[in-house]
């Protein structure tokens, strides 16, 4: 019984110091959220905002490029206040289409560090995710493995898979490379990869780690927190293959593993921009952060969260230092690159 009354004592005190934080404005306010995220994780952290300040989220929910046309459509009549997207380089381009503003907040400061947000601060990060080396162990030697560049290595030939060019987590990774290496080192990079796929890209990240257990190829290029989602899934198969594949962070040596973020930015036309800029706040936040962590496997932002066990469990890793806005910059020459060199 003590346990209890503690346990809901500590619950109240944690609810008040974080209203306190956030303000409380009451009434029928309403903000409305672009989001291309799609997870539950993220409708229960909208709902304890709604329940922490009294302000409603109404959330449209579509892809990335989706989104930003339709609010480039919309102009000055876009009921937009916040937009996430799960990609640096699209929330570099949203800026760039004057979609979104500049926010002014001592805490965004304090919870994002400035490698995971725009230097303008037009866009911050929410959570973080490596683009790594999914491989299966009884085909492949951890000796084997060392860099992205290595994998266009005649030893790989037939023995890698991927998404589609199209996917923007390969559009940024090439962003990446071409930031990198330069435009003709990093196109050589893709011709390379191209050769050594077992089969035409295709499917999701899923895909490829299951694909990598049936034998379609050994190793596969793909997101962290895929992994840790089919670990915990309701699927039977699902686990296994996540039980069964192992992780590797490619150039440990050189320039570090690619990482990209989700993020948010309030709405150039907001009308609702420090009930915006709160919405932010609080899922850069401690509480909101360890949720991300805890539910989705995906890295959190703000310093003061550790990462779940399961992620600590693949040992930490050096990432890239490279401006996340380089993504973005470089995104229409990476998918012209990848069409050119065949990457279908």
């Amino acid at each position: 019984m003590k346990k209890m009354i503690l346990t809901l004592v500590m619950f109240f005190v944690t609810t008040i110091l974080t209203a306190c934080q956030f303000g409380n404005a009451g009434g029928d306010k309403v903000i409305t959220v672009y989001t291309e995220r799609h997870y539950d994780t993220d409708q229960l952290l909208y709902d304890r905002f709604t329940e922490i300040t009294g302000i409603k989220v109404n959330l449209i929910r579509d892809g990335a490029d989706q989104l930003i046309t339709r609010m480039d459509n919309e102009g000055e009549d876009s009921p937009a206040d916040v937009l996430i997207i799960a990609d640096a380089g699209r929330l570099h381009r949203a800026k760039e289409m004057n979609l979104l503003q500049p926010v002014t907040s001592d805490l965004l400061d304090e919870h994002v560090p400035n490698k995971y947000k725009d230097v303008d601060d037009y866009w911050y990060g929410l959570t973080m995710r490596a683009r790594v080396f999914v491989y299966h162990p009884d085909r492949v030697d951890v000796s084997e493995l060392s860099t992205y560049e290595d994998l266009t290595d005649s030893k790989w030939a037939g023995r890698i898979i991927t998404r589609t060019s199209t996917n923007i987590y390969n559009q940024s990774l090439m962003a990446a490379m071409i930031e990198i290496l330069g435009e003709q080192q990093a196109r050589t990079w893709a011709s390379g990869l191209v050769q050594n796929f077992a089969r035409d890209p295709q499917g999701n990240d899923r895909d490829q780690a299951k694909d990598v257990v049936a034998g379609v190829a050994d190793l596969a290029i793909m997101n962290t927190y895929y992994i840790g989602r089919m670990l915990n899934s309701s699927d039977p198969y699902e686990v296994e293959v996540g039980e069964t594949v192992r992780i590797f962070f490619p150039n440990q040596e050189t320039t570090g593993t690619h990482i990209n973020v989700s993020g948010a930015g309030v709405a150039t036309h907001s009308k609702n921009v420090d009930e915006a800029i709160q919405l932010i706040e609080f899922l850069t936040s401690e509480e909101a952060q360890r949720s991300y962590a805890d539910a989705n496997y995906e890295y959190p932002i703000n310093p003061a969260i550790e990462p779940h066990d399961l992620l600590k469990s693949w040992g930490s890793f050096i990432a890239q230092d490279i401006p996340l806005s380089k993504l973005g910059e470089h995104s229409v020459q990476a998918t012209i690159i990848m069409n050119e060199e065949g990457w279908k």
